[in-house]
């Protein structure tokens, strides 16, 4: 969470300064390392002698209300380098002198401190007036976590305590509400339960994705529909190597300003290769593998790529932080004078494809040039003006983020909000000025001098593994009947109805439809359980009543309401389902 002007900010800040006193009234050895404010309310670090535990938490609320109800005022102060050294060595507070030596070394010739009641903290502040502006009943403790010192395993392990701070009672319920939905939608756990993927740490590796049949199938659906957007918006598809020469990533830049990212090369007959990062420097390769004319731009190259990246394991987390992972990967080439329409298509491209998914809350973020960058500045005139007019053309709301554009060039971020009213990062849209420089591509101009491309490179999804996740959450696991891996179950009430349920299967096969027949032992009730339990969008019910008059009974996820209807209307309804890639199907009950 930013610094700024928003409240929330200093009333978390000030909370992470009243957390911390009260953990000093029952651990007054603790010393203190950071506490800033977070997203979610404050957390502050502590290296304490007798372990806390969540026994603990109780009676620091109960201090933490007492500093509220005391209104202790926020007094701010500086001091020298050297007096707060003194300070802080006085206090034993050997993380805040490392700190403080620190800022020292950047040039810091004074402290900021903070002091409310008894307690002071060496802090730049932002915070409230006094502890009384804080709602006693806005703030709660959430947990316990390891973390350590700077954040280097090298360093000591500390205990942090997190603490869930909004703006009043009402929203902090409205959090944790929605925290436990997610947690019961969270994709890993759903993962295991309707066996989409796995992760085998001891076997295959940390951070690297087994994709089983049920969620393989669900990511081949979304790459099928995909693929298909992108041939018919002039995309080409292009393959390129999972390895490549130390000299490529010299050239690119990779070497130089993302080793830390890349595994470790691999030796070949004397020569280094290395596991590629990123799939545009190949990209650029294809480019310039055969000369281009401008009648030849736009160039719109996409792929499919795996790439793998360095991640160390306490970062790693289910399929939204991986080593090993499949990007929706294009990059398009054009002139300066296609730039317009390009980013208008790509950006119209890019929230369709999503909406088709069932993702329709979008707010877009432009980030402008910042101050070290490479190009010259009549190229990021033209992009950014280009972006901007896109912007603004498609309707879309959209935030500024100034001077926070990569050093190649400025971008746009498509961000989406989930069912859960979460905001995910998914798309986006980034000119580079610096790979065409370094591969010295070119194009021939109409007066027959060459000309350098701009180079928009453009992830839609992001990687298949991350969207994979996002929608798994999203759906909770439901998916749409166009997506499901199992779109529709047919349980049979009894043995009699089996011959004419294989027929209706029959018939759903060859029109392409993926179904099953529960034809086990258990009873007609647990087969209907185990049905709804796998999130089957469609259970089909046939007794003999259905038999005899030629019908089914159709029960929808997660509706009470059952329709009774001809089996070649129900074939009919599946295929405007799966046509119309209908998304709030659940409440469609179609008689």
């Amino acid at each position: 969470m930013e610094a700024s002007n928003d409240p929330l900010y200093s009333l978390r800040h000030s909370l992470s300064h009243v957390l911390a006193q009260a953990v000093l009234q029952i651990r007054p050895n603790a010393k203190l390392a950071f506490g800033p404010p977070i997203d979610t309310g404050c957390y502050y670090d502590f290296d304490v002698e007798t372990p806390l535990t969540p026994e603990d938490f109780k009676t620091i609320e109960r201090s933490m209300k007492k500093i509220i109800g005391q209104r202790q005022e926020f007094v701010a102060s500086k001091r020298s380098v050297a007096e707060a050294v003194e300070y802080l060595k006085g206090r034993g507070e050997t993380y805040k002198v490392e700190y403080c030596l620190e800022l020292a070394d950047r040039g810091e010739t004074e402290i900021g401190f903070y002091k409310n009641g008894p307690f002071e903290d060496m802090c730049a502040g932002p915070h409230l007036k006094n502890t009384g502006e804080i709602p006693a009943d806005c703030f709660t403790i959430d947990s316990l976590a390891g973390a350590y010192w700077r954040g280097d395993e090298k360093n000591k392990q500390l205990t942090r305590v997190y603490v869930l701070c909004f703006n009043n009672k009402d929203e902090l319920k409205d959090f944790i509400d929605k925290r436990e939905l997610a947690r019961e939608r969270e994709h890993r756990k759903l993962g295991r339960e309707l066996d989409l993927f796995s992760i085998d740490h001891e076997g295959v590796g940390s951070g690297l994705i087994l994709w089983h049949p049920k969620g393989g199938g669900i990511r081949y659906r979304i790459e099928e529909h995909c693929r298909k957007m992108h041939l018919e918006g002039g995309y080409e598809f292009v393959y390129s190597p999972h390895i490549g020469r130390s000299t490529l990533w010299e050239t690119s830049g990779h070497l130089s300003f993302y080793k830390e990212g890349m595994f470790a090369p691999i030796e070949v007959e004397g020569q280094e290769y290395y596991l590629k990062p990123m799939n545009c420097p190949f990209h650029c390769k294809i480019f310039d593998a055969v000369p281009k004319s401008y009648r030849d731009l736009p160039k719109r190259f996409a792929e499919w790529g795996t790439v793998y990246r360095f991640e160390r394991s306490g970062t790693l987390s289910g399929l939204t932080r991986v080593r090993g992972f499949t990007q929706d990967d294009a990059h398009l080439f054009c002139r300066e004078d296609q730039m317009p329409s390009e980013i208008d298509k790509v950006l119209s491209f890019s929230v369709g494809l999503l909406r088709d998914f069932g993702l329709k809350d979008f707010h877009l973020y432009l980030s402008t040039r910042p101050a070290q960058r490479v190009g010259d500045e009549s190229k990021w005139d033209a992009a950014e003006t280009a972006l901007t007019n896109a912007l603004q053309r498609s309707g879309l709301p959209f935030s500024l983020k100034e001077g926070d554009g990569a050093f190649y060039g400025p971008k746009i971020d498509i961000c989406v909000k989930d069912m859960l009213d979460r905001q995910w990062q998914l798309s986006t849209i980034q000119f580079d000025f610096n790979l065409p420089e370094r591969f010295d591509l070119s194009y021939t101009d109409a007066d027959g001098g060459k000309k350098r491309p701009y180079m928009i490179h453009r992830a839609l999804c992001g990687s298949m593994e991350r969207f994979f996740a996002i929608l798994i959450e999203h759906y909770g696991g439901a998916f749409p009947t166009w997506l499901a891996p199992t779109q529709t179950m047919i349980i049979p009430v009894n043995e009699g109805c089996l011959e004419y349920a294989h027929g209706l299967v029959t018939a759903l096969e060859q029109k392409g439809f993926r179904v099953e027949v529960d034809n086990g032992t258990d009873s007609f009730n647990k087969k209907i359980r185990n049905a709804v339990t796998s999130k089957i969008p469609n259970i089909v019910i046939i007794g003999n009543k259905e038999v005899e008059e030629g019908t089914i009974t159709l029960r929808r996820y997660c509706v009470k309401e059952q329709a009774t209807m001809r089996h070649g209307d129900f074939i009919a309804r599946l295929e405007r389902l799966t046509r119309e890639r209908v998304m709030d199907n659940f409440a469609d009950t179609a008689t």
